[in-house]
């Protein structure tokens, strides 16, 4: 990960990656970029487009599409899409950043009260993916977002191939930040009242009961892939609050 980043292309804009204000929350280590790129489901891309700035949300993953490239963020949507459209041969300067909000902190003011998250921004110069290796790339999308369906489901038409669209981006250049540390500064010296609760709201993305579609034979059960991904998400969210209640009862 590099925390001061440098253009593939001259005429792309500079920025900086270092994290100017709550320094020590970034993080450089690998594992972190990961777990947060892993256990994501959606990236905010912000670009420039007429000359005013937008961002957009979009279906993602993270792999290696074997061409010698190595490990990079997949972005998902469709050809005639306005970011596929302005990558055009050369690609576009984007970055696309993956959120999560671990827990909301209440503290004995709502000045110091605040959220435990990790975040990761991606940027770089986006680019198409090309066809030969498109459909290997939305598999890749696929088995980040519904692992195991692929074995449920027919392969993808040519059709469906050629109106989707996928675009790659790099991962040298990325700008980790985390907060994991509860109520920040409490002690019993404080001057705070400490008969005002205070506390954290761990949140996680769960899942509710699977809804059938209409169309669906009425006898066809819950695959597997879908009460495993349910479990999945379950499970990453008791685990994430364990870490962050343990993390609060560090001395």
């Amino acid at each position: 990960m590099s925390t001061d980043a440098t253009s593939a292309d001259a005429s792309d804009p500079q920025v900086s990656l270092e994290v100017r204000r709550k320094h020590d929350r970034q993080s450089y280590d690998p594992a972190v970029l990961e777990h947060i790129l892993e256990e994501g489901i959606v990236a905010h891309v912000g670009m420039v487009r007429g000359g005013e700035p937008i961002v957009l949300p979009y279906l993602y993953a993270v792999g290696d599409l074997g061409d010698g490239l190595g490990r990079r963020m997949l972005l998902h949507g469709s050809t005639g899409g306005g970011l596929f459209l302005d990558a055009g041969t050369e690609g576009v300067p984007i970055s696309a950043t993956v959120t999560h909000i671990d827990s909301l902190v209440f503290a004995r003011s709502l000045n110091d009260s605040s959220a435990d998250y990790r975040s990761a921004m991606v940027y770089g110069r986006a680019t198409v993916v090309p066809f030969e290796l498109r459909q290997k790339a939305l598999w890749i999308v696929g088995d980040h977002l519904m692992p195991g369906r692929r074995a449920e489901v027919r392969e993808i038409t040519g059709k469906e191939l050629a109106s989707t669209q996928v675009l790659q981006l790099p991962l040298d250049q990325v700008s980790v930040k985390v907060r994991a540390v509860g109520i920040g500064g409490e002690s019993p010296e404080d001057g705070e009242d400490h008969g005002v609760w205070a506390g954290i709201l761990p949140l996680s993305v769960t899942a509710a009961e699977p809804i059938v579609s209409a169309g669906t034979d009425a006898a066809a059960p819950v695959p597997a892939s879908v009460t495993a991904r349910a479990a999945e998400l379950a499970a990453r969210g008791r685990a994430r609050a364990q870490l962050l209640g343990a993390a609060m009862r560090r001395p």
